[in-house]
């Protein structure tokens, strides 16, 4: 039961943290229905140059949950325009180190039932032990690669094929084939090599590990990221697109880290 508990608590902190850009998520217009009085106002001398505004500052009688959330979602929008790279980088890093560690919780969790239904004694009783390495090799891919590749392909992306004002063009099909019949293959094989190296695996482990469980993996990536491109591209604005894809992405990350780590079950 401690071990339960233990592991119920991890996956209910795991999803707190992915709570607060949910709630802010869902209230995004799509892009065409912006205007500079709602998340943009231009900036000095007529330059194109954005900001995000402050809505307005509470003071501590007036400040609640709701509107102590707001503040803080509007001084994350405020990060995002100062510094999009590293902002978009640590908050990866957060989320996939979270979503590694409900992964571990699930596993944790399949290997006691596994060891109720076999009659391991081992298994039902093993005390959950948290590998913290695991995790911190999620949340440093998250920071270093995978916000950082996200943030500058979509640069190019949007560079290449500019938003429309109807979310469902034919230029927003035409990106979210890109994304996921060029983009997203190449970019799983190197999710495999970049984890398969911190973990400190073999070229020929890696090689292995991609002939087994590749095409299962972009078969499942298709599944989820394709309606997800979808509705990334055509609702969300081009600068909450790395952090709309780090929420789904936490999600994938569970995926990714159970299927990286079967092996270590067995």
């Amino acid at each position: 039961m401690r071990s339960y508990s233990k592991s119920l608590f991890i996956l209910r902190c795991s999803l707190v943290i992915c709570q607060f850009f949910v709630s802010n998520l869902l209230k995004i217009k799509p892009i065409h229905a912006l205007r500079p009085n709602h998340f943009f106002a231009r900036a000095q001398k007529g330059q194109q140059c954005w900001r995000l505004l402050r809505p307005h500052a509470y003071t501590s009688l007036e400040a609640s949950p709701e509107l102590l959330a707001a503040d803080l979602w509007t001084s994350y929008n405020n990060a995002l325009v100062a510094s999009p790279l590293i902002t978009k980088s640590v908050t990866a890093g957060v989320i996939l180190g979270c979503a590694d560690l409900a992964g571990q919780v699930i596993q944790n969790n399949a290997n006691i039932s596994d060891g109720i239904s076999s009659g391991s004694e081992i298994q039902k009783h093993q005390a959950f032990q948290v590998d913290w390495s695991r995790a911190g090799r999620f949340a440093f891919f998250g920071f270093i690669l995978q916000a950082p590749w996200n943030h500058f392909y979509y640069l190019m992306l949007d560079g290449a094929l500019p938003p429309t004002e109807d979310p469902f063009s034919s230029t927003t099909a035409i990106k979210v084939m890109i994304d996921q019949f060029i983009q997203a293959p190449i970019f799983t094989v190197v999710i495999f090599g970049f984890l398969g190296t911190l973990e400190g695996k073999s070229i020929v482990a890696i090689k292995g590990q991609l002939e087994e469980d590749y095409w299962n993996t972009m078969k499942a990536n298709w599944k989820l990221w394709v309606p997800a491109t979808m509705i990334n591209i055509a609702f969300c604005p081009p600068i909450l697109r790395v952090l709309f894809l780090n929420f789904v992405f936490f999600f994938w990350s569970i995926y990714l880290s159970l299927t990286l780590n079967k092996s270590n079950t067995k």
